[in-house]
């Protein structure tokens, strides 16, 4: 009777026993499907890390080289003048022996607001005297390329170039033939050989509808009774009829085609950081003609375009009416 009183106490004893081994088990099991998972997760979470900060770290590399070159390029941008977007727009010719010069030079001038545009024309003979060049800057294509240019050009009218456009004569009068060419008024007959170069200009005066190898023809026409200030007189009109062209609706088919020769066929500072800029800027272009100014100056005896350094900062001044940045800052802090 004894011996079967013991045995019916130890048996919920062993089962008592048996449950708490079994949730020690279970809490034990528990705590290691924890700490995998906690390992998981800090392994992932740390991959995770590691890409993005990988990533993090080659985007702010490109970006930084995209400074680089940018500074390199276009020089430092002043703040007063990110109103607005300066577009250096540079024709250079075929070259003599393999050296390029620039034969039109253009600083296009959005305002990002507005749309509305500006074109500084600057005569090729312009003569630049300073610590580093001295000559028609024309020539200092050939010398330094884009960059060189836009570094004159600004110091020249004291303004920031944001972006720069080369084109070269073939380029562009393929450019003009995808529009379908130029309606124009020639001012008049138009003759001129030179051999040696291989060219020959024959244009009659009055309206005229130029295909790309005529504009060239028009654009490139030195006459005897104002030389090079005529020339670029002729630009100037020419861009405006252009620039109506462009904005044109039949021109909206043709956009794959144009972006295609800017893409591929035109040397430009403007870069993948740059699109979304101006993409916005075109957007905003206004159907008005641009205002086009001639750089003030005069030509001496030698044919060179001196320029007026008073008459360029009255100029630079009304067209661009800019605040001065740090008396912005002390009203907004007074204010405050």
């Amino acid at each position: 009777m004894t011996n079967k009183t013991n045995a019916n106490l130890k048996q919920p004893q062993r089962k008592v026993r048996r449950k708490r081994k079994l949730k020690v088990f279970r809490l034990i099991f528990a705590l290691v499907i924890l700490a995998l998972f906690i390992s998981a997760v800090l392994f992932v979470g740390l991959g995770v890390y590691n890409t993005v900060g990988s990533v993090y770290n080659e985007l702010v590399s490109i970006y930084q080289g995209y400074n680089d070159r940018k500074t390199a390029m276009t020089g430092p941008i002043d703040p007063k003048f990110d109103g607005y977007t300066n577009i250096l727009i540079l024709g250079v010719d075929n070259g003599e022996e393999g050296v390029q010069n620039a034969d039109t030079i253009l600083v296009l001038s959005f305002s990002n607001d507005t749309g509305k545009s500006r074109l500084i024309s600057i005569p090729r003979d312009t003569w630049i005297n300073s610590d580093s060049a001295a000559g028609r800057i024309g020539t200092f294509y050939g010398w330094g390329g884009a960059s060189l240019m836009v570094r004159h050009v600004s110091a020249l009218l004291g303004i920031s170039i944001h972006q720069y456009i080369v084109v070269d004569m073939n380029t562009f009068a393929e450019l003009i033939d995808v529009l379908g060419g130029v309606d124009i008024y020639v001012e008049e007959n138009m003759d001129y050989e030179d051999p040696e170069s291989g060219l020959e200009i024959h244009l009659g005066q009055g309206y005229q509808h130029l295909d790309g190898y005529e504009a060239q023809k028009y654009l490139r026409f030195r006459g005897e009774s104002l030389g090079d200030v005529g020339r670029v007189q002729r630009q100037q009109k020419f861009i405006k009829s252009l620039y109506a062209k462009v904005l044109q609706l039949e021109t909206i088919p043709k956009l794959p085609a144009i972006a295609d020769i800017f893409r591929n066929r035109m040397e430009t500072s403007a870069e993948i950081f740059d699109s979304a800029h101006l993409a916005n800027v075109l957007r905003k272009m206004s159907s008005d003609l641009p205002a086009t100014i001639m750089l003030p100056g005069a030509e001496n005896e030698e044919g060179a375009f001196i320029p007026d350094i008073e008459g360029i900062d009255k100029m630079i001044s009304e067209l661009f009416p800019i605040h001065d940045i740090a008396d912005d800052e002390n009203k907004g802090s007074a204010a405050e």
